[in-house]
């Protein structure tokens, strides 16, 4: 009898066993490692299930917002604001969280320069300085973006090429310029009359006057202390 108690004993500590793996392996896509808390959410969503207050984000996880909905994760020294509209995917690259954005706007808020990073396409945005940054990002199409910096400053990095958006300037890039001939139209209305290439011509840039500061100021609040919980 003593021997077939042991037995039962050792079965029910492995079935344990195999419902907690099961139990973690659903929490975690692949094992992914957790890289952000849901801070507030309004009809947006984590995967298929509805994002609430807690939700743990991993890498791989993708995140989207209803046309009026809204969602902010925070990491351990960002948050990202996503606007309605917005598509995201989470991950991690060398290390640093980071949000690639197909869709809408995302907003967000560093401490220092290796915090966070938006991606859109061939483009990467991060802060460019040690010290508290706010920025935005805006998907026009899979080869047009809007940045906008109204604190510190960010850095756009494609392939080789780099771009600094100074604090309480706004850009409009066109990643693509040999697809995009009226870009030596000297009338296009961006704020300058002509566009500028960068230095090896992976992009074009266009400089949008006085409208970073007036952009994200209503949201600049909730953004301007990623440190806090």
């Amino acid at each position: 009898m003593a021997r077939l108690r042991d037995l039962r004993r050792v079965g029910l500590s492995a079935l344990l066993s195999l419902s907690l793996i099961a139990t973690t392996s659903l929490g975690s896509p692949a094992g992914a490692p957790a890289l952000g808390t849901v801070v507030s959410a309004e009809r947006a969503r984590v995967g298929t299930a509805n994002a609430s207050v807690g939700t743990t984000v991993f890498g791989g996880d993708f995140l989207e917002t209803d046309q009026f909905g809204s969602l902010q994760v925070r990491t351990n020294a960002a948050r990202l604001l996503m606007s309605g509209s917005s598509k995201v995917s989470w991950g991690n690259e060398a290390g640093v969280p980071t949000a690639t954005l197909t869709a809408g706007t995302g907003t967000f808020s560093t401490s220092n320069s290796k915090a966070f990073a938006v991606r859109v396409g061939t483009a990467v945005i991060r802060p460019n300085v040690d010290e508290p940054s706010i920025g935005s990002v805006g998907v026009l199409n899979p080869k047009e973006l809007t940045i906008q910096c109204t604190r510190g400053a960010l850095l756009l990095t494609v392939i080789d090429d780099t771009l600094l958006i100074p604090e309480g300037t706004a850009y409009h890039i066109i990643l693509d310029p040999s697809a995009y001939p009226a870009a030596e139209n000297p009338t296009r209305a961006w704020g300058q009359q002509r566009p500028k290439k960068s230095g090896r011509n992976r992009f074009i840039f266009f400089l949008i006057f006085a409208t970073a500061a007036v952009a994200i100021i209503g949201i600049h609040e909730a953004l301007e202390s990623p440190d806090k919980p």
